[in-house]
């Protein structure tokens, strides 16, 4: 490792994460924490913003910020002028990367493509479209509020605006055939963008959908195994097409990876702020996890009258930190470092089980690297049951 172990963020950098926790609608299959609200005090939530930025960013004299993002919710809901009083005050308390990636997640909806423009000239530099599906049906079904049509209109506006763009698609959906996944990731491809999240529809507590399911009113959900062949009919287009797979979901051309995503799945260091917000902070040789109240009306007050009020903070021990890294790293298609593993748990992965994975066909090792099959992709938790079971029992 090129960092000493208190250092070890290092290794992948040191980003923001910035919840903006209010939608216009619910969507039923959505667990993310996010409101309706019939209306919001932009200034307000602004203010909050700017004083939890200067707060961590006293904790974090010195660093230099790799990445921005504003997710939801829906943060293209919010005013350009609030977008860029949050980056003018990022400004003014980090020193920013030369390459600096600052994403905003935003719906195709008219009104917020209309926004586009001001945020670009707030200092948006990427823009994370959450289209989830081309067929009209499954979009009524998906409680989206947009087209078909406004999505593509959505994504020619979001190209001309950003440097970089990404759409967002949910497949595994209700009555939902192999080939009409092929025609519609096809689709999808040819407007170009160079990256793509491509997540299969799962079903939450919770939510709407889960609420459905229960009752065994969510008629026509995929089988296991027409998942799976949606899932392995994606690598291959994908691949085929130059956007191959860097982590489980997402698919990007060479160059144009997440690179804030990146930072949580390397296990880099990343300050959350807003409502429900989670953050990994390491300070003073000590790696912590923080979590902030998910409710916005809460977090909003209490943050107004004692910045950093409204979150809890946690102590990660060396089994914690060693646990997250192993399952994010083999998400992505990069693995894990055996020696980073060792240095953060304090002892290496058993060699037994490492074998067997190997044996099974779901790991291949290179060097010092670890890496999941194709197979062992969709058995992520069982390997990770397997690598991890001796610390498990340990503690």
């Amino acid at each position: 490792m090129d960092a000493p172990i208190y250092e070890d963020w290092r290794n992948a950098g040191f980003g923001l994460y910035l919840h903006w926790p209010f939608c216009q609608s619910k969507c039923p299959y959505c667990d993310f924490n996010s409101h309706v609200a019939a209306s919001v005090d932009q200034s307000r939530w602004l203010t909050a913003f700017q004083a939890e930025i200067d707060r961590i960013g006293a904790l974090t004299e010195g660093r230099v910020l790799n990445t921005v993002f504003f997710g939801g919710g829906t943060p293209s809901l919010m005013e350009a002028a609030t977008v860029q009083g949050i980056l003018d005050r990022i400004r003014a308390t980090w020193t920013l990367a030369n390459d600096i990636e600052i994403t905003l997640e935003a719906n195709p909806g008219s009104v917020e493509a209309a926004r586009f423009e001001g945020y670009a000239q707030a200092g948006v530099n990427r823009v994370s479209l959450g289209i989830q599906s081309l067929d009209p049906d499954d979009l009524r079904r998906l409680g989206r509020m947009h087209t078909v049509d406004e999505a593509a209109k959505a994504i020619a506006v979001a190209k001309s605006a950003f440097d970089r763009v990404s759409i967002d698609l949910i497949y595994a959906r209700q009555n939902q055939t192999l080939p009409a996944w092929r025609d519609e990731l096809r689709r999808a491809l040819d407007f170009g963008t160079s990256h793509l999240s491509l997540y299969q529809l799962t079903i939450e507590d919770g939510t709407v959908f889960g609420q459905m399911h229960a009752k065994n009113l969510l008629k026509g959900l995929p089988e296991e195994d027409l998942s799976a062949d949606m899932f392995e009919l994606t690598q291959e287009i994908t691949r085929n097409a130059g956007v191959p797979a860097y982590e489980v979901s997402n698919h990007a051309r060479p160059g144009d990876e997440s690179r804030h995503n990146l930072i949580y799945w390397r296990m880099g260091d990343y300050a959350g702020i807003g409502p429900g917000a989670h953050g990994r902070l390491t300070l003073e040789s000590t790696r912590f996890a923080t979590e902030a109240e998910r409710q916005p009306t809460p977090w909003l007050n209490r943050t107004l009258s004692l910045p950093g009020s409204a979150e809890t903070v946690d102590r990660l021990t060396a089994r914690d930190r060693a646990s997250e890294y192993l399952m994010f790293a083999l998400r992505l298609k990069e693995g894990a470092s055996l020696g980073r593993f060792a240095a953060l748990a304090g002892a290496p992965l058993p060699a037994a089980a490492l074998a067997e994975m190997n044996g099974l066909g779901l790991l291949h090792q290179d060097g010092d690297r670890i890496h999941t099959t194709e197979t062992g992709v969709m058995m992520l938790n069982g390997i990770l049951r397997a690598l991890l079971a001796d610390r498990q029992s340990a503690g």
